[in-house]
């Protein structure tokens, strides 16, 4: 039997008929931050200029390694840097793409709130390989796979040229060799600047400093279908060379690096997969399909079950509420991936799932569902969680039960020594990692413990919509500005 408890109307927490367990303090600190919008200013249109890097070694699906380095002028050019590596640490150099063009902000983007959208000319992109076997294998793949001009990109058994910078596309003589490398930018068609402020961490000091993140547009997962995807969600932030989170080791070496000197990060210890405890997300996590989240996890490394809560919004900064999933289940024994070096493989059985409506979009959504494919018809209210597991689950936010999802997971420590754990990133195209050959390649935000093994609960505190006063004194729901085009997206839904 499942007691739930109630304050003023709403959720305060829902557990097995027992005696409820203590939320530990920081993870309820985290999820109430992530609530407050986290101090979090964005500005529209953004301020591009100035350099921007990577913050550690990133993931793209395939998988690919890098980092970057990108510099914004005022006239509107840019240079990039992407610099490619072999292993998942960024210590061992591939190549080096040198991208130059221009970039003109336009309006708003309508489709994911809070992002301006933009047009970008790319002028030149040049490589510079860093081995003769990184010379190889791109020639190779060259003449092998790109059209007329290209064929003959590099002579076979030319030797490598240390610092050789090698023509890729030019915009005066028309020529594109990049589609065999699976390069576009259209990263730069979504962007997005935040600001927040960083508390100072060194003993004795107080006060904050200024920290700037550059969100620019996904990655899609498809290796074929990235070369001509228009983002909607974001990938891993860039931050700034001058306003950036301290300590970052990595940031300064990026900075200085330029294709013929590319980063060697520093090595990290290579963690062993312990999932026991809980996780929270770091920040509001923006995905394809105007999806905007925060996710929260707990493993039972006793028995192997897991429990969590995705709690989605209708903004960009997670302030307010949609609708809340809570799913649970099982999970296999890890084992280490073939695929992406330092990654773990599992498998995530889903049993069990219960929804809880925030809004009035997504209340008039459910209960206009086709009856007995999402929990009791017409039966739907905000605020009240309702189990959906004997309907198999919920067709309208596509959500199936029971379902194996095939997943990747890491774990790291950052700067600060907080544990952090990436799961694998979630298919653009909204489907389900539900068979081996689905499973991801490259992972979404990181979550941070916030609880170890000896300190999991499985209390429930769920987000409060946000509302106003009705007439009668009484919380009353607010209207959104964008509820058409949610009540839309929520009906291609897919369950993350």
């Amino acid at each position: 039997m499942v007691r739930c408890w109630w304050l003023a109307g709403l959720l305060v927490a829902c557990a097995a008929a027992e005696p409820p367990l203590r939320w530990e303090s920081r993870c309820r600190q985290q999820l109430r931050h992530l609530q407050d919008g986290a101090r979090i200013a964005a500005r529209l249109p953004p301020r591009l200029e100035g350099r921007w890097v990577s913050t550690g070694c990133e993931v793209r699906p395939g998988p690919e390694f890098l980092t970057r380095s990108y510099l914004f002028y005022a006239n509107r050019l840019f240079k990039a840097y992407q610099f490619y590596y072999w292993d998942p640490s960024c210590r061992e150099p591939s190549y080096t793409l040198v991208i130059k063009g221009k970039l003109r902000l336009r309006q708003a983007s309508w489709i994911t709130r809070g992002a301006t959208e933009a047009d970008y000319h790319l002028h030149k992109v040049g490589i510079v390989f860093h081995s003769q076997k990184a010379m190889r294998e791109v020639a190779s793949w060259i003449n092998q796979t790109s059209g007329q001009g290209c064929g003959g990109f590099l002579p076979p058994g030319r030797a490598w040229a240390p610092g050789a910078l090698y023509e890729l596309l030019s915009a005066k003589t028309e020529r594109d060799c990049t589609a065999a490398l699976g390069f576009a930018m259209h990263e730069l068609s979504l962007v997005r600047v935040e600001k927040h402020y960083q508390p100072l961490l060194q003993p004795g000091q107080s006060g904050s400093q200024l920290v700037e993140e550059l969100y620019l547009g996904d990655i899609h997962t498809d290796w074929v279908e990235r070369l001509h995807y228009r983002p909607t969600g974001y990938q891993r932030p860039l931050q700034s060379a001058v306003h950036h989170v301290h300590p970052c080791p990595a940031c300064g070496i990026i900075y200085r690096a330029d294709e013929h000197h590319p980063p060697i990060l520093p090595a990290g210890a290579q963690l062993p997969m312990q999932l026991s405890g809980s996780w929270v997300s770091t920040h509001c996590e923006v995905r394809p399909a105007v999806l905007f989240l925060t996710r929260y996890f707990i493993f039972h490394g006793n028995n192997h079950t897991w429990e969590g809560y995705y709690y989605h919004y209708s903004d960009p900064l997670c302030k307010q509420p949609t609708f809340t999933i809570y799913a649970s289940g099982h999970y296999s024994q890890g084992i280490p991936s073939s695929k992406v070096r330092g990654g773990t493989e599992l498998a995530f059985k889903v049993t069990q799932a219960r929804v809880t409506p925030m809004d009035q979009v997504t209340v008039t959504m459910l209960n206009s569902s086709e009856p007995g494919s999402c929990g009791l018809a017409s039966s739907w209210s905000a605020g009240v969680e309702q189990d959906i597991t004997a309907t198999n689950g919920c067709l309208a936010l596509g959500i199936k039960l029971p379902h194996t999802e095939y997943e990747l997971f890491k774990t790291e420590h950052d700067t600060r020594d907080r544990s952090l754990l990436y799961i694998g990133e979630r298919p653009t195209d909204g489907s389900s990692p539900d068979s081996p050959d689905k499973r991801p390649t490259s992972y979404q935000a990181p979550l941070v413990q916030c609880a170890g093994a000896s300190e999991e609960f499985s209390n429930y505190v769920s987000l409060k919509y946000l509302g106003r006063k009705d007439v009668n004194g009484k919380e009353a729901l607010k209207p959104l500005p964008v509820a058409f085009l949610l009540f839309i997206a929520l009906l291609f839904l897919r369950w993350d």
